[in-house]
């Protein structure tokens, strides 16, 4: 088995003690759950891009490529959201607080009212 010193990312793992398995398995869920989130978004701009809506083209590329960014971000910012959980769980400390769930549920139902106007 690994020495604590070994395990990656340090920023992480280089602190405080392990947690419960079960919080620890979980944080990691919630992660993959992101990260599919991530997928979703990915598929949804690549989709978007390909079908050929009633909406001008640059619209219709703008919100495709909105898509792909939020898809970039939503893996990046559950990288680190998992890795700031996981230190709290180890530092023993309040977990951070969320705030990139709401601003995600935005923009996704923005993109989506607006495109069910221009549907319409």
């Amino acid at each position: 088995m690994r020495e604590r010193s070994e395990r990656r990312p340090q920023w992480v793992y280089g602190q405080g003690d392990d947690p419960d398995y079960s919080s620890s398995l979980a944080n990691e869920r919630t992660f993959l759950i992101w990260v599919r989130t991530a997928l979703a978004l990915l598929a949804a701009g690549v989709a978007l891009d390909v079908v050929d809506l009633s909406i001008s083209s640059r619209a219709q590329d703008a919100i495709a490529m909105t898509l792909l960014g939020l898809a970039v971000v939503t893996a990046l910012v559950s990288w680190v959201r998992w890795g700031l959980v996981e230190r709290s769980m180890r530092r023993r400390e309040p977990m951070p607080p969320i705030g990139f769930g709401a601003l995600l549920m935005l923009a996704v139902g923005g993109i989506a009212a607006i495109l069910i106007i221009a549907w319409l």
